[in-house]
């Protein structure tokens, strides 16, 4: 697909990941619907994106607020961007999930798997119906490195990223014979609020690289163009997923340093203030007339 000719719906917009992917697909010339919590902080963002677009015609650039921790809101969603006439969804909110298993509480595992692995399967679901009277269309789910390789602390991120890949790996082999394509792709650990002091800390004691956000847009832009079903970004990450895939009990005694560097079970990790689900607006509210601000 060409990004041009792509109307985005793209969840999860204000966040780390989602503020490069929407300024990258926007100077590719996409169309974008940003969807997010936050009224106020999509219309300051879908504001900045036109007014800073060196394109000789200004983007469109359109803002949804709908809390999709709430199951009720994800309809809404789907029906304005059907409405808009979207033929991209970008899958891309979510929550982390790290610590050992015994400091999560159940709040916390429930919030991670409905955000992640739930709310992109429902509304990839509501969707589907105008998708596919498209003539080209695209279901991206972002999801993670950790959606092919689990890490010692991730037990429970893990599990909801490797629902989504095999949700969208099922769902493509479902579409092949229609005009949506459905695509994965894999971020190894990127530099955002998303990550809390404990990630960061464990991923410089073990050694883990992390991204900088544009690296994740720009492989999102590569996946779009590219059709392919599925691409993880980094390295050795690429190449420990491979492996995994291939003989997973190899990698078994390689994450020693990882097990020795969680948080102890006494200090239960919390998701960070950022990703909270916040009361929101007492109801869901949009706008569709960002092109000439």
């Amino acid at each position: 697909m060409k990004i041009a000719d792509a109307r985005v719906l793209l969840t999860g917009a204000s966040g780390g990941i989602g503020q490069a992917a929407a300024s990258a697909l926007v100077a590719a010339g996409a169309s974008v619907m940003l969807a997010g919590r936050s009224p106020a902080r999509l219309a300051t963002q879908a504001r900045a994106l036109v007014r800073d677009s060196a394109a000789a015609v200004k983007p469109q650039v359109e803002w949804y607020a709908a809390d999709l921790t709430r199951t009720a809101s994800i309809g809404g969603l789907a029906e304005v961007a059907s409405q808009w006439r979207c033929n991209v969804l970008v899958n891309n909110a979510g929550v982390p999930g790290f610590g050992r298993l015994g400091a999560l509480s159940a709040t916390e595992t429930a919030q991670v798997l409905h955000l992640n692995l739930l709310a992109p399967m429902l509304l990839a679901q509501a969707l589907l119906p105008h998708l596919g009277a498209q003539p080209e269309a695209r279901i991206v789910f972002v999801g993670s490195v950790l959606g092919r390789l689990g890490l010692p602390g991730f037990s429970v991120y893990s599990a909801s990223k490797f629902g989504l890949r095999g949700f969208a790996e099922s769902l493509r082999r479902e579409l092949a014979d229609t005009s949506v394509g459905v695509q994965y792709l894999g971020p190894r650990s990127t530099r955002t609020a998303l990550n809390s002091d404990a990630v960061v800390h464990y991923n410089e004691a073990t050694g883990t690289s992390m991204d900088d956000a544009p690296v994740a847009a720009r492989g999102l832009l590569a996946l779009l163009e590219s059709g392919a079903p599925e691409r993880f970004l980094g390295f050795p990450e690429k190449l420990a997923v491979r492996l995994n895939g291939l003989v997973p009990a190899w990698l078994d005694g390689a994450f020693a340093k990882h097990r020795a560097c969680l948080p102890p079970l006494a200090a239960p990790a919390a998701l960070s203030p950022d990703s909270r689900p916040d009361p929101g607006p007492q109801g869901d509210s949009h706008s569709l007339s960002q092109r000439a601000s």
